[in-house]
């Protein structure tokens, strides 16, 4: 049979033509992106007073990478067509769990050396947690075939549930002051938080972009029947997503502690669909298959600057909320018009034959 190179795919084969949109993502997502972020930030610095300063990019860099670090957890099961609605819960029991451990490992009067073991022994355990808490998700999802989001909205419930029992739904406090010291510490002006943001995203984004790990999550959302066909063990591969995922939000945990200086079970709750909202608007396909980590990230600074633009305007948080939703009803529609729109010209031409 012969190659087809009139079509866009047919001189590369339809592989090559997966592995462009792979490394893409969604055809147009990232200068569209890119352009609405600079729309707002030249609207609110010009309507708000003092938004273009050193002081609201250091807050604002300070406030994004909780949410960064959550939404980084669910990028990698959206990919895979999947959901992992336990990512809150995961990072909130990590870090009561590192909270206890600080508690029981260091006296008032310790030095700094047995500071410092109680809190590498706590990092320990909050890690160790969540490696348990996603091999345990990804197993069940994988073998049992029932639907991720009935799985983790189980794992949520249950981790959640036993989150409150143990600390009667109390904020538990006692990290150490030098915890608090370096966590919040900058370097050159940049959050430390910040920059661990910025290095899970890199991580990730190398992860899913540059190794046969991440482009089989891909080919599982584009087509799980295909993927299987092509001698990948989805099993094993969905089993490593959902452990990824749940290390991130050890992560998550982390700048938990150091933004509120304790742990508890009901902190971040509203984040769990704004971070979808981030990964769609970021240009993951919700159906699975395609998305970049690049592309996120730029959705989560417009999520912030508008955040930031509304409660320096003096607008309600609320509303914030709703123009976050208007948002995503605006991209998911502009996403569901664009193949119209492309196909638009070529239903004006005039037929062959026909006067013009």
């Amino acid at each position: 049979m012969l190659e087809d190179r009139s079509h866009p795919l047919g001189a590369q084969g339809p592989l090559a033509g997966f592995m462009t949109r792979l490394r893409l993502g969604l055809p147009g997502a990232h200068p569209g992106l890119l352009a609405l972020l600079l729309v707002l930030v030249v609207g609110f610095s010009a309507v708000v007073p003092g938004f273009a300063s050193v002081g609201t990019l250091q807050s604002f860099m300070f406030q994004l990478p909780l949410l960064g670090l959550l939404s980084l957890a669910m990028i990698a099961p959206l990919v895979t067509g999947g959901l992992n609605l336990a990512i809150i819960a995961t990072a909130n029991q990590s870090a009561l769990l590192m909270v206890f451990v600080m508690q029981t490992t260091i006296g008032a009067d310790a030095g700094t050396g047995a500071v410092l073991a109680g809190v590498a022994l706590a990092l320990a355990a909050g890690f160790v947690l969540c490696l348990v808490i996603g091999l345990v998700t990804g197993a069940l999802v994988a073998y049992t075939g029932v639907h991720p989001i009935l799985v983790t909205l189980g794992t949520k419930s249950l981790i959640d549930g036993i989150s409150i029992y143990l600390t009667r739904g109390q904020a538990q406090s006692g990290v150490p002051e030098l915890v608090s010291r370096v966590g919040n510490a900058t370097v050159g002006g940049v959050p430390m938080v910040f920059v661990l943001m910025v290095a899970v995203a890199i991580l990730v984004g190398v992860i899913l972009k540059r190794t046969a790990f991440g482009i089989s999550c891909h080919m599982i959302g584009s087509n799980m029947e295909a993927a299987r066909f092509s001698a990948i063990d989805t099993k094993r591969v969905l089993v490593g997503v959902y452990t990824l995922s749940s290390l991130v939000c050890f992560g998550a945990g982390l700048v938990m502690l150091v933004i509120f200086n304790s742990a508890s079970a009901d902190y971040a709750q509203s984040y769990l669909l704004v971070t979808i909202l981030a990964a769609v608007l970021g240009g993951v396909d919700p159906f699975g298959g395609f998305g970049t980590v690049g592309g996120l990230m730029i959705a989560l600074g417009i999520l912030q600057v508008i955040s930031s633009g509304f409660n320096q305007y003096g607008l309600s948080n609320y509303l914030t909320l709703a123009i976050w939703g208007a948002t995503l009803i605006a991209v998911v529609v502009a996403q569901a018009i664009r193949p119209h729109l492309a196909a638009l010209p070529l239903l004006l031409r005039p037929r062959r034959g026909e006067k013009s």
